[in-house]
């Protein structure tokens, strides 16, 4: 039995069929199944029948990926690619067929050689983490690479990041650097290992989205269910709308800021729809602190005020309310106490769309004699991220959130579709 032969494994009452990969070890044998999923299973635990020898010719794939090279060509743009882990930079571990964060920037180059001819590029990891596991203190690691890669003459980056928090790292980069470049965090939703992968179309769009003249910080990702356009989404009004489908992610309050149209020949296609920053419309700065002592909560009816009781002593507070921004009365006086106390609370809307506005209603207004902050139409997560930089860097965190700094709130919500 040989990598690349269809196989069925049984193991205990479970039978498993599909092609044999490559281990790392002795002892694990690791399935493709149909599906697209990969399955390990301990060797001396299984039985194993050969249903035909060589449908799949693992070993030529695996010579021709590393075949692939990028040469430097002095007419292309140099664009830094940035590694944080997630799954566009994913393998699969051979112990249980589980896809695991193991490749660094070099590895995606060859895994993507679509690549190739679109730009000089400069790789480098930050991390190998998946995004769960995303810190404040990685932000500060990543805006200071970002720093100094623009700093060093590179004419774009793109991050490679999970999917799963990327919205709130990249409105942190988007708050902590003045950058002249595009700065373009891609994912996928599938790894590279499985047939309806993104991870290519996604590489190559937020490529070419990096040597556009957006100089902003953008999310690139599937557009629609088709491989023919990207959507490029600006970082602080990015969402993930969906766990699984590849084109997860939405700009909320607007269509997104611009697309990536991309054809099977590789061809592409970069526009935008509205007003944005133009590359080297700002000198480039970094301002990394933040404070993190922050939280969100999310206000539901029945949630028990107590809760307020943890957060005393915070810096700062996101509460996450009901239609305009409210919460049940009986949290008012906590809430009150905590603003005495220096705790700066701001009211941002669990509504996909429109902004917070507490003065219509008695327990908005208040909320507002109580000392809360309106957070306008700032999405949640991107408000408590805001938070954390304000609280670091600004002399006035009330007017701080309630100003647009980097586009993260809307001129006014009317409803886009």
């Amino acid at each position: 039995m040989n990598a690349g032969d269809r196989v069925r494994v049984d193991r205990a009452d479970q039978s498993y069929e599909g092609v044999l990969l490559p281990s790392t070890t002795g002892e694990h044998l690791v399935v493709k199944l149909d599906g697209g999923y990969n399955v390990g299973v301990d060797r001396s635990e299984a039985d194993v029948e050969v249903l035909e020898s060589d449908v799949y010719d693992v070993e030529s794939a695996q010579a021709e990926s590393d075949r692939s090279t990028i040469e430097f060509d002095d007419e292309l743009p140099t664009v830094s690619l940035i590694s944080t882990g997630g799954t566009i930079a994913s393998t699969v571990d051979y112990r249980t067929g589980a896809v695991t964060a193991q490749f660094d920037a070099e590895d995606v180059l060859r895994a993507v050689p679509d690549l190739a001819g679109r730009a000089n590029y400069r790789g480098r990891v930050v991390a190998n983490i998946l995004s769960e596991n995303m810190t404040p203190e990685v932000w500060g690691d990543l805006a200071e690479a970002i720093h100094e890669e623009i700093e060093a003459g590179a004419d774009g980056v793109v991050v490679m990041h999970g999917t799963d928090t990327m919205q709130f790292t990249a409105a942190a980069m988007a708050f902590m650097l003045d950058t002249p470049v595009p700065v373009v965090f891609t994912g996928s939703q599938r790894s590279a290992d499985r047939p309806s992968s993104d991870n290519v179309m996604n590489a190559v769009s937020a490529v070419e989205a990096a040597k556009s003249e957006c100089a902003e910080v953008l999310i690139c990702m599937h557009a629609g269910e088709s491989d023919d356009r990207c959507a490029l989404h600006r970082g602080v009004r990015a969402r993930k709308n969906h766990t699984s489908r590849r084109d997860a992610f939405e700009t909320v309050g607007a269509k997104p800021l611009g697309v990536v149209d991309y054809d099977v020949d590789g061809e592409t296609d970069v526009s935008f729809r509205r007003e944005h920053r133009e590359r080297d419309g700002v000198d480039l700065d970094i301002d990394p602190d933040l404070d993190t002592d922050v939280e969100l909560l999310k206000f539901t009816p029945s949630t028990d005020p107590a809760f307020l009781d943890a957060l005393e002593g915070k810096s700062g507070v996101v509460l996450e309310g009901t239609g305009l921004g409210h919460v049940h009365t009986d949290w008012i006086p906590r809430i009150e106490e905590l603003v005495d106390d220096g705790t700066t609370v701001v009211m941002t809307s669990q509504c996909l769309e429109g902004r917070v506005c507490d003065r219509v209603y008695d327990t908005g207004r208040d909320l507002l004699e109580a000392g809360i902050v309106e957070g306008e139409d700032t999405l949640p997560g991107t408000a408590k991220v805001k938070l954390m930089w304000a609280l670091a860097n600004t002399e006035s965190v009330a007017e701080a959130m309630g100003t647009s700094l980097v586009g993260e709130i809307n001129e006014r919500s009317v409803p886009w579709t």
